[in-house]
C-alpha cells in the first residue's frame, strides 16, 4: 500500500471541502444536488460521514480479522439482509446532521476525523494493513466482499470523489 499516497488525497480532499464550505453561499448549500434527494448541503455532510463512518470499519476489521473468516461473511449477509432499513437512515441521517451541524463545524470535524485516520495509517504495520473482513456489498458501491484494512483507508476518498461530481456547487476558482 501507497500510505504516502493516501495522505496525499485526504490532504486534497481536506483542501477540497474546506473551499467547498468557505465559498458556498446559504443559497448554494440549500440547492438540491444532482442524482439524489439532498442538497449541497447533506450531500457534504454525507461525504464528511464516509470519513468517519471509516473509522469504525477499520474498528471491524481489526476485530472480525481475529476471527474465522465466516463469521464476518455471516455478519456481512445478516448486514446485506438490512439494506432497506439502512438506504433509509443512510437517507435520513444527512437530513438532520446538516440541520444541526453548521458549515463551519463540519469543516472542523473533517480536518479532526481525517487527521486520526492519517495517525492510525502510519501506527498500522504491512500486517496490519492485509488483515480484514467481509462487507455488505449492497450498502455502497465501493463495498467489496473483504476488503483489508488498506482497502478501507482508500474508501472514504472513493466516495467523496464520487459525490463530489454530485455536489451543484459553483467550484471555487
Amino acid at each position: 500500500m501507497d500510505r504516502q499516497a493516501v495522505r496525499d488525497d485526504y490532504a486534497r480532499v481536506r483542501q477540497t471541502f474546506h473551499a467547498l464550505l468557505d465559498t458556498a453561499s446559504q443559497g448554494d448549500l440549500d440547492r438540491p444536488s444532482d442524482g439524489t434527494r439532498w442538497t449541497n448541503r447533506q450531500l457534504l455532510w454525507h461525504m464528511l460521514f464516509g470519513y468517519i463512518i471509516a473509522r469504525v470499519l477499520l474498528v471491524l476489521a481489526r476485530v472480525f480479522s481475529r476471527l474465522p473468516r465466516r463469521l464476518s461473511r455471516e455478519f456481512a449477509r445478516l448486514l446485506d439482509a438490512g439494506t432497506k432499513p439502512f438506504d433509509l437512515v443512510n437517507y435520513l441521517g444527512p437530513c438532520g446532521a446538516a440541520r444541526v451541524v453548521s458549515p463551519q463545524r463540519m469543516g472542523v470535524m473533517f480536518n479532526r476525523v481525517t487527521g486520526t485516520l492519517e495517525r492510525h495509517l502510519a501506527a498500522d504495520s504491512e500486517a496490519d494493513l492485509a488483515h480484514g473482513m467481509h462487507y455488505p456489498v449492497r450498502w455502497d458501491p465501493f463495498f467489496k466482499d473483504f476488503m483489508t484494512l488498506a482497502d478501507i483507508y482508500r474508501y472514504p476518498t472513493q466516495h467523496f470523489d464520487f459525490h463530489h461530481c454530485q455536489l451543484t456547487l459553483d467550484e471555487p476558482g
